[in-house]
C-alpha cells in the first residue's frame, strides 16, 4: 500500500499523472512512464511537496539521487530541506575518484558509483528513485552509503510495484512511497 494513500488528496493527482505504457520495453511489462507526471506542474510540484514535508526538520544533510530519474527529484528536495545533493551514477560517468557498489539485475550485473569524499562518516542520508521494482539498485545504494559511514535514513520512491516485493530486500531499512502502481 502507498503511505500516503487516502491520506493526502494530492495523491490522487499524481497518480492519474503517471501513465502506463505496456509492452514497454519489452513484451509483458507495464512501463510506469513518470514523463507525464513531469509536464503536469501541479502534480510535479505535489509530488516534491510531499516528500519536502515528509523530511524537512529530521536532520538529513545527504540526498542521494540514482541516476537517471532519481536526478529529478532528488536536487528539489535537497535545496528544499537545506541538504546536498550526491549523484549516485552508472560506471565511468564521474570523472574523479570513485567508490562502486555492484548489483545483480534479473538480466545481469550493473553498478552504482558515487565521488570519494561525497558523503562524510556520520552523514544522515535519504535515498531518493522514481520507483522500486526488485529494490536491487536500491539495496545497492544503501551498501554504497553504509560503506562510507552514512546513516540511511530511509528510501524514497514516487512509485512501487510491489507485486515484485522490491520492500522485502531492503532489509528493514523504511521506505516511503507515494503511490503503487497500477
Amino acid at each position: 500500500m502507498s503511505d500516503c494513500k487516502d491520506k493526502d488528496p494530492r495523491i490522487h493527482g499524481i497518480a492519474s499523472s503517471i501513465r502506463v505504457v505496456p509492452n514497454f520495453p519489452k513484451p509483458g511489462i507495464m512501463f510506469q512512464d513518470i514523463t507525464t507526471l513531469l509536464l503536469d506542474p501541479k502534480a510535479f510540484k505535489n509530488t516534491i511537496d510531499l516528500f519536502v514535508e515528509r523530511y524537512r526538520g529530521k536532520n538529513i544533510s545527504v540526498v542521494a539521487g540514482i541516476e537517471a530519474r532519481g536526478f529529478i527529484f532528488g536536487p528539489p528536495i535537497a535545496l528544499a530541506i537545506g541538504a546536498k545533493f550526491v549523484p549516485l551514477r552508472k560506471p565511468r560517468k564521474l570523472p574523479g575518484k570513485v567508490i562502486s557498489e555492484k548489483y545483480v539485475l534479473e538480466y545481469g550485473t550493473d553498478c552504482l558509483e558515487m565521488h570519494v569524499g561525497a558523503v562524510q562518516d556520520g552523514e544522515r542520508a535519504l535515498v531518493i528513485d522514481d520507483l522500486i521494482a526488485t529494490g536491487g539498485t536500491l539495496c545497492a545504494a544503501i551498501k554504497l552509503l553504509e560503506r562510507v559511514g552514512a546513516e540511511v535514513v530511509e528510501c524514497a520512491c514516487v512509485i512501487e510495484l510491489p507485486e515484485l516485493k522490491g520492500r522485502e530486500r531492503l532489509n528493514g531499512k523504511p521506505l516511503y512511497i507515494l503511490v503503487e502502481s497500477r
